[in-house]
């Protein structure tokens, strides 16, 4: 069975055009508003949505893990990048992939048989790949950059696998694996881990130490709490995690504001992301919002290790300056 799951690694040139063989188009420049951007898809004339992308994301979060739909909540991340996406032409794309799997397979419904499909039809067919050569650029986390241009990191090609997978009736999962974001296939007779970032490598579930020893260089030991199953609000907890993470690197708070109040729709008591959106908020010189954000996270965690630095902030925000230490880490 081994032999027969392992699919053939995608390549990868410098120049890869993506999965619609057209060129990609520039990364998001962080010097413009946050919403002058439009997608390299969009189609001209199309008026802006009445209804704002993270209204439709609250929307799309309120409902049950059954009936939320993943690709969708992560289209309406990166609309607020790219107002004008057109989030169901999108999600008609990973129908096509779905369709175009069916095909190939006639009649046949053996699970791992169309499991073997799909990830021969995604990586090598359609060429997806993982983007080392440009990990840390933002396009990486947006779905819809992701199906135009073939590259993603982990968590999104995951998110192509998944869809995939279960408009075909795969039981496919996420898996909030360290360090790298995986795939599993719980079969009746036994589980895979489908690696998204190799090329859809697919090993045995008792394998995993191998994709950990990849990543950390042998020096992290497997737990069991490695293999928990994602559900879908925390794969878009991770996307936007990794767009915070991108986007504090580079200084550009605004956008990193964008991330943490869409992570704090998912988790609306989370400390951390509470304190993160009022240094943010503060290093855009919204010093009174800032404020009343830090005082309310000192109210739940007053004994916090960090406590005695935010209020030294709240102090000089009180007097109407910017923090002259507004702390590291986000």
């Amino acid at each position: 069975m081994g032999t027969t799951m392992e699919p053939c690694l995608a390549r990868s040139n410098g120049n890869h055009a993506g999965a619609t063989g057209t060129s990609a188009p520039a990364p998001p420049d962080p010097s413009r508003p946050l919403a002058a951007f439009s997608n390299s898809q969009e189609v001209e004339n199309v008026n802006a949505p009445a209804v704002s992308p993270r209204r439709q994301l609250a929307e799309e979060l309120a409902r049950s893990e059954a009936e939320m739909n993943l690709a969708r909540a992560a289209l309406l991340v990166a609309r607020e990048e790219y107002p004008q996406l057109p989030v169901d032409l999108y999600l008609a794309r990973l129908d096509q992939l779905a369709e175009e799997v069916k095909d190939r397979l006639a009649n046949e419904t053996a699970p791992p048989v169309v499991l073997n499909e799909v990830v021969d039809t995604l990586y090598v067919r359609r060429s997806l790949s993982g983007n080392r050569k440009a990990y840390n650029d933002p396009r990486n986390s947006f779905l819809n950059d992701v199906l135009d241009r073939g590259l993603g990191i982990p968590l999104t090609l995951g998110i192509v696998l998944l869809e995939t997978g279960w408009r075909l009736g795969l039981p496919v999962e996420g898996v909030n694996f360290p360090g790298r974001f995986l795939v599993r296939y719980r079969g009746d007779e036994f589980a895979l881990l489908i690696d998204p970032f190799d090329g859809g490598k697919v090993r045995f579930e008792d394998e995993a130490q191998e994709i950990l020893d990849l990543v950390y260089g042998g020096v992290v030991r497997l737990q069991e709490s490695f293999m928990r199953t994602a559900s879908k609000r925390e794969m878009l907890l991770r996307l936007l995690t990794n767009l915070k993470g991108l986007y504090t690197k580079v200084g550009d708070h605004e956008r990193a504001l964008a991330a943490v109040e869409r992570m704090l729709m998912i988790t609306p008591t989370s400390p951390a992301e509470s304190r993160s959106r009022g240094v943010l908020l503060a290093r855009l010189g919204r010093h009174e919002e800032a404020a009343v954000q830090l005082e309310g996270y000192l109210r739940v965690s007053p004994a916090a290790t960090d406590a005695p630095r935010v209020e030294a902030m709240l102090r000089d925000l009180r007097a109407g300056k910017a923090p002259a230490d507004d702390g590291e880490g986000l």
